[in-house]
């Protein structure tokens, strides 16, 4: 299918949702979970840093490791799909959803507004336990990580770890605007991560994919567009 097909399904398309995954950042120059992996951290796979009990057990390790990316997130900005997404919304008000598994805050840098981020973002903190009155009475003592100077607590990266459920409010809202669209774009999501991939299967609108390479969603689809977010989003979704 041709794009000018797709942007005819946007146009007449009351509500859409646009679920973006990795793929989507990786224009702006943002390394997959896997791919962040080098220099002194080449020697961890993610998944022995990214929990709970990593972060337990060593946490300024862990509490580096996200430093480290949050510093190359600031050299890197939001690209043509990003502006693209945010631009359509801004033309037309409540008629598109952004739903994404990235944590990098793109989308929301783009304009996006609502963002429904899925997987938390990497840009911001939340306290490790449940906070207690002292937790917001102060400002948290600098360290790495900070932590509570009445209670020890300390702040982690507010992002979901594996092993964690994802913000209950973020995938209900998620999944109703999934079961409400009639055009879901499913952007540079490999489509393996559940419950996310979930959303393309259990929605009753049209489904494309835009996706340079082949994806577990591909069979979902309506149509598959071969081509990246940057290059196709802005035509897709031109007036």
């Amino acid at each position: 299918m041709k794009p000018q097909q797709v942007r005819e399904w946007v146009r007449a398309a009351r509500r859409i949702v646009v679920l973006s995954g990795a793929g989507m950042s990786a224009e702006s120059g943002v390394p997959t979970f896997r791919d962040a992996q080098t220099g002194l951290w080449a020697k961890f796979r993610p998944e022995e840093l990214a929990t709970e009990e990593a972060f337990r057990a060593r946490p300024q390790m862990v509490w580096d490791w996200y430093a480290a990316r949050r510093e190359s997130l600031a050299k890197v900005e939001p690209n043509a799909g990003h502006h693209a997404i945010a631009a359509f919304q801004q033309r037309h008000p409540g008629r598109l959803t952004v739903v994404t598994q990235n944590v990098d805050g793109l989308h929301q840098r783009a304009g996006s507004p609502g963002v429904l981020a899925l997987h938390g973002s990497i840009l911001e903190d939340r306290w490790l336990e449940a906070p207690r009155p002292c937790c917001a009475g102060a400002e948290p003592l600098p360290g790495r990580p900070p932590r509570c100077g009445v209670c020890g607590n300390l702040r982690r990266p507010a992002v979901v770890w594996f092993g964690e459920m994802l913000p209950a409010r973020e995938l209900a809202a998620a999944e109703d605007a999934a079961a409400a669209c009639d055009l879901m774009l499913v952007v540079g999501t490999s489509g393996v991560v559940y419950p996310a991939a979930g959303l393309a299967r259990a929605t009753q609108g049209r489904v494309v994919i835009v996706n340079p390479q082949a994806s577990e969603l591909d069979d979902a689809a309506d149509a598959v567009l071969r081509g990246t977010a940057a290059a196709l989003l802005p035509e897709l979704l031109e007036d």
